[in-house]
């Protein structure tokens, strides 16, 4: 009951803002700050690839909000302004290092196999390698997929947003963000074919070594 009563009157979000955009309040921005630090560093992880750069990507970006609080406009969710700083910083970082993994799809078979994003968080023991390595190969996909499609996929099935929420942080229509969605899940597919072959590919070639053994 204490949890659920302090959620109920906890302040928002957006209140906590208006108090940064009027007053630069830091006790305010500290509070966003623990809030949302961690959301956005799985943002950055997942668009880079690498947890160094996700964590100053992440200062970036609250370093950034702050010093833009006076355009954040109180008709919009404090969610959506941050997500979108982050998600520009991160296209800004691959840009410079040229990370876009870039994958000849025309060579990899049509039809992938069903994608499972988010695999059960408590795995039976006999199956806790399998997950992982399912796990590795996804996120391996992932970031070969191009930024504009590995943004929605990140945002819909691990940060949980609704599609008329991406569409105000990409401040695209709707239906542009479920044709990318569907696009993005045809990739994977075919990618995760392909990483899948591989892996099946190096097991059968260490076999008769083992055999031998």
């Amino acid at each position: 009951m204490p949890n659920a009563l302090t959620s109920l009157f906890a302040t928002s979000d957006e209140q906590l803002m208006w108090r940064v955009k009027l007053e630069s309040d830091p006790h305010a921005f500290a509070t966003l700050m623990s809030r949302w630090e961690k959301p956005i560093q799985r943002l950055c992880l997942r668009m880079t690839g690498d947890s160094h750069r996700a964590e100053d990507l992440a200062q970036t970006a609250f370093t950034r909000v702050f010093a833009h609080r006076a355009d954040w406009q109180p008709i919009a969710k404090f969610s959506t302004f941050l997500w979108r700083v982050a998600l520009n910083l991160c296209h800004d970082e691959l840009r410079r290092t040229n990370r876009r993994a870039e994958c000849s799809l025309d060579e990899l078979t049509e039809n992938g196999p069903s994608l499972q994003l988010l695999p059960s968080d408590d795995p039976a023991p006999d199956a806790q390698a399998d997950v992982h390595e399912r796990g590795e190969h996804v996120r391996h996909a992932l970031l070969k997929l191009p930024p504009q499609y590995r943004e929605v996929v990140v945002l819909r099935h691990y940060e949980q947003l609704k599609f008329h929420e991406i569409a105000e942080v990409l401040g695209i229509p709707q239906g542009t963000v479920k044709s990318r969605m569907a696009e993005a899940l045809t990739q994977l597919g075919r990618l995760l074919n392909h990483l899948n072959e591989v892996s099946l590919c190096k097991t059968n070639q260490r076999t008769p070594q083992l055999q031998a053994l």
